[in-house]
């Protein structure tokens, strides 16, 4: 069956900064999680354009890349939750990108707000992406509102790799150590493994 959608385009970075987050991305972070990261952006592309929303791309794909640096060994605080340390992160990339002090703000609010249960798509539309696009690659949450061939072709493109053990362990960690952070939360519902075996399940059910 031919392609229906360009997945080698849809990753491509929307600007040479967001191209630089995209290789501060994968000099920091593993395959697997660099694929989660690029998936992010296309759910959140995609989720975007269906609803017809106005968003800042380049700020949108810079969050969307470096939204787990904080779960990485360089970007893993001691005591701040895995998506301040990110966003902390993403806000010096931003003043070396050279990004007004508003736009820094703007992109570690984005990434600090991915792990939000929700986020208000009149106040936050780049936000709600975020929160919406990694909560389909991780929990496999509300698949419906992205088109099954898309799902298809980009997780054949991105594959996964070990990505739920990997995270899973990850997210433990930062648990183990930081007991009232949305990552406890996180690694206490059990959302991580529920959506592997999902996209496991929606891999097998195509094969």
């Amino acid at each position: 069956m031919p392609s229906t959608f360009d997945v080698r385009r849809l990753v491509e970075p929307p600007t040479a900064t967001a191209g630089h987050a995209l290789e501060v991305a994968r000099e920091w972070c593993g395959p697997a999680l660099v694929n989660h990261c690029l998936r992010s952006w296309v759910w959140a592309q995609a989720l975007g354009e269906s609803l017809g929303l106005s968003v800042d791309d380049e700020l949108l794909f810079v969050a969307a890349m470096l939204h787990d640096l904080g779960v990485t060994e360089p970007f893993d605080a001691h005591l701040m939750p895995f998506e301040s340390s990110g966003g902390a992160a993403a806000w010096t990339f931003a003043a070396g990108a050279g990004w007004p002090a508003s736009r820094r703000e703007r992109v570690m609010q984005v990434i600090e707000r991915h792990m939000w249960v929700s986020v208000d798509v009149d106040e936050d539309p780049e936000g709600f992406l975020l929160e919406a696009a990694t909560s389909l690659d991780v929990a496999h949450a509300d698949p419906e509102k992205w088109d099954v061939a898309l799902r298809r072709e980009v997780a054949a493109a991105l594959p996964r790799l070990d990505f739920g053990p990997e995270f899973a362990a990850a997210i433990e960690a930062q648990a183990s150590r930081k007991p009232s952070s949305t990552a406890a939360r996180l690694s206490a519902s059990g959302r991580i493994a529920r959506g592997d075996a999902a996209w496991a399940a929606e891999r097998s059910s195509r094969s």
